[in-house]
Protein backbone atom coordinates (compact mmCIF):
# COMPACT_ATOMS: atom_id res chain seq x y z
CA UNK A 1 0.00 0.00 0.00
CA UNK A 2 2.70 2.30 0.85
CA UNK A 3 4.43 1.95 -1.97
CA UNK A 4 1.39 2.62 -4.26
CA UNK A 5 0.85 5.88 -2.66
CA UNK A 6 4.52 7.17 -3.43
CA UNK A 7 3.58 7.10 -7.20
CA UNK A 8 -0.04 8.04 -6.82
CA UNK A 9 0.48 11.52 -5.53
CA UNK A 10 3.02 12.66 -8.61
CA UNK A 11 0.80 10.89 -10.86
CA UNK A 12 -2.31 12.92 -9.45
CA UNK A 13 0.22 16.41 -9.24
CA UNK A 14 0.97 15.70 -13.25
CA UNK A 15 -2.51 15.43 -13.98
CA UNK A 16 -3.34 18.41 -11.99
CA UNK A 17 -1.12 20.55 -13.71
CA UNK A 18 -2.04 18.75 -17.13
CA UNK A 19 -5.55 20.11 -17.01
CA UNK A 20 -4.48 23.83 -15.72
CA UNK A 21 -1.97 23.73 -18.81
CA UNK A 22 -5.18 23.00 -21.01
CA UNK A 23 -7.32 25.40 -19.82
CA UNK A 24 -4.84 27.88 -20.08
CA UNK A 25 -4.58 26.93 -23.53
CA UNK A 26 -8.12 26.84 -24.26
CA UNK A 27 -8.85 30.35 -22.57
CA UNK A 28 -5.70 31.14 -25.25
CA UNK A 29 -7.27 29.97 -28.14
CA UNK A 30 -11.02 31.73 -27.10
CA UNK A 31 -9.03 35.10 -26.48
CA UNK A 32 -7.48 34.75 -30.61
CA UNK A 33 -10.76 33.70 -31.74
CA UNK A 34 -12.61 36.48 -30.09
CA UNK A 35 -9.69 39.15 -31.06
CA UNK A 36 -9.82 38.10 -34.82
CA UNK A 37 -13.75 38.15 -34.69
CA UNK A 38 -13.53 41.40 -34.33
CA UNK A 39 -10.48 42.34 -36.44
CA UNK A 40 -11.13 44.33 -39.45
CA UNK A 41 -9.06 43.86 -43.12
CA UNK A 42 -4.95 43.55 -43.27
CA UNK A 43 -3.54 47.56 -43.38
CA UNK A 44 -0.34 47.90 -44.97
CA UNK A 45 1.18 49.68 -42.03
CA UNK A 46 0.26 51.72 -38.97
CA UNK A 47 1.69 55.04 -37.57
CA UNK A 48 3.99 54.35 -34.94
CA UNK A 49 5.47 56.85 -32.49
CA UNK A 50 8.21 54.71 -31.33
CA UNK A 51 6.23 54.22 -27.67
CA UNK A 52 2.57 51.82 -27.05
CA UNK A 53 0.42 51.76 -24.23
CA UNK A 54 0.75 47.95 -24.14
CA UNK A 55 0.51 44.64 -25.70
CA UNK A 56 -1.55 41.83 -25.49
CA UNK A 57 -0.03 37.58 -26.23
CA UNK A 58 -2.15 35.89 -28.17
CA UNK A 59 -0.36 32.46 -28.79
CA UNK A 60 3.36 32.22 -30.46
CA UNK A 61 2.45 34.22 -33.41
CA UNK A 62 -0.22 36.52 -32.21
CA UNK A 63 -0.64 39.56 -30.30
CA UNK A 64 -2.83 42.77 -29.80
CA UNK A 65 -0.64 46.08 -29.89
CA UNK A 66 -2.39 48.87 -28.01
CA UNK A 67 -1.15 52.02 -29.34
CA UNK A 68 -3.28 54.32 -27.30
CA UNK A 69 -6.06 52.80 -24.17
CA UNK A 70 -8.76 53.31 -27.37
CA UNK A 71 -6.83 51.41 -30.25
CA UNK A 72 -5.11 48.38 -31.09
CA UNK A 73 -4.21 46.49 -33.94
CA UNK A 74 -4.05 42.42 -34.08
CA UNK A 75 -0.49 41.94 -35.44
CA UNK A 76 0.98 38.15 -36.52
CA UNK A 77 3.95 37.45 -37.17
CA UNK A 78 5.88 34.79 -39.50
CA UNK A 79 6.63 31.56 -37.49
CA UNK A 80 8.56 30.66 -36.37
CA UNK A 81 8.35 33.57 -33.27
CA UNK A 82 8.91 31.33 -30.39
CA UNK A 83 8.58 32.72 -26.85
CA UNK A 84 5.77 35.42 -28.24
CA UNK A 85 3.25 34.36 -25.82
CA UNK A 86 6.11 34.31 -22.49
CA UNK A 87 7.84 37.47 -23.49
CA UNK A 88 8.93 40.11 -21.08
CA UNK A 89 8.70 42.72 -23.63
CA UNK A 90 8.59 43.40 -26.84
CA UNK A 91 10.32 46.29 -29.63
CA UNK A 92 10.01 47.15 -32.94
CA UNK A 93 12.31 48.24 -35.78
CA UNK A 94 10.01 49.97 -37.82
CA UNK A 95 11.12 52.49 -41.22
CA UNK A 96 10.03 56.42 -40.48
CA UNK A 97 7.44 56.23 -38.00
CA UNK A 98 5.23 53.12 -39.74
CA UNK A 99 4.84 49.66 -38.59
CA UNK A 100 4.75 48.13 -42.37
CA UNK A 101 4.03 44.06 -42.80
CA UNK A 102 5.70 41.91 -44.51
CA UNK A 103 9.01 44.24 -44.15
CA UNK A 104 9.16 45.40 -40.28
CA UNK A 105 10.05 43.59 -37.21
CA UNK A 106 9.08 42.41 -33.56
CA UNK A 107 12.16 41.82 -31.11
CA UNK A 108 10.92 39.73 -28.51
CA UNK A 109 12.96 39.70 -25.30
CA UNK A 110 12.21 37.39 -22.31
CA UNK A 111 14.58 36.71 -19.30
CA UNK A 112 17.26 39.00 -20.53
CA UNK A 113 18.24 36.34 -23.57
CA UNK A 114 19.34 37.71 -27.30
CA UNK A 115 16.39 39.35 -28.35
CA UNK A 116 14.15 36.78 -31.23
CA UNK A 117 13.83 38.77 -34.43
CA UNK A 118 10.13 38.32 -35.82
CA UNK A 119 9.36 39.78 -38.89
CA UNK A 120 5.60 41.09 -39.59
CA UNK A 121 3.11 39.33 -41.28
CA UNK A 122 -0.01 41.25 -41.18
CA UNK A 123 -1.40 43.64 -39.09
CA UNK A 124 -5.37 44.42 -38.94
CA UNK A 125 -7.47 47.04 -36.80
CA UNK A 126 -9.09 45.75 -33.85
CA UNK A 127 -12.70 47.21 -32.81
CA UNK A 128 -11.86 47.68 -28.87
CA UNK A 129 -15.45 48.35 -27.73
CA UNK A 130 -16.87 45.32 -29.47
CA UNK A 131 -14.17 43.43 -27.36
CA UNK A 132 -14.69 45.00 -24.07
CA UNK A 133 -17.97 44.36 -24.66
CA UNK A 134 -17.65 40.79 -25.03
CA UNK A 135 -15.07 40.21 -22.48
CA UNK A 136 -17.54 41.84 -20.37
CA UNK A 137 -20.59 39.32 -21.49
CA UNK A 138 -17.89 36.53 -20.94
CA UNK A 139 -17.50 37.31 -17.86
CA UNK A 140 -21.02 37.76 -16.79
CA UNK A 141 -22.12 34.44 -18.37
CA UNK A 142 -19.31 33.03 -16.07
CA UNK A 143 -20.27 34.10 -12.99
CA UNK A 144 -24.24 33.44 -13.93
CA UNK A 145 -22.85 29.39 -14.43
CA UNK A 146 -20.76 29.60 -11.07
CA UNK A 147 -23.59 30.78 -8.99
CA UNK A 148 -25.23 27.80 -6.99
CA UNK A 149 -28.71 27.34 -9.03
CA UNK A 150 -30.67 27.09 -5.56
CA UNK A 151 -29.45 30.87 -4.52
CA UNK A 152 -27.75 29.52 -1.23
CA UNK A 153 -25.00 31.25 -1.96
CA UNK A 154 -27.06 34.95 -1.48
CA UNK A 155 -27.85 34.13 2.07
CA UNK A 156 -24.04 33.32 3.43
CA UNK A 157 -24.12 37.66 3.61
CA UNK A 158 -26.74 37.99 6.31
Amino acid sequence: MRRSSRFLAPLLAACALSACATGSAQRDAERLALYRAHAGAPVDSIQYTHSYNGWTPLGDATFALWTTPGKAWLVQVYPPCTELDFADSIAFRDTVGRLSAKFDHVYVANHGLMPISCTIEEIRPLDVKAIRTAERDARAKRQVESAPADGSGSAAGR
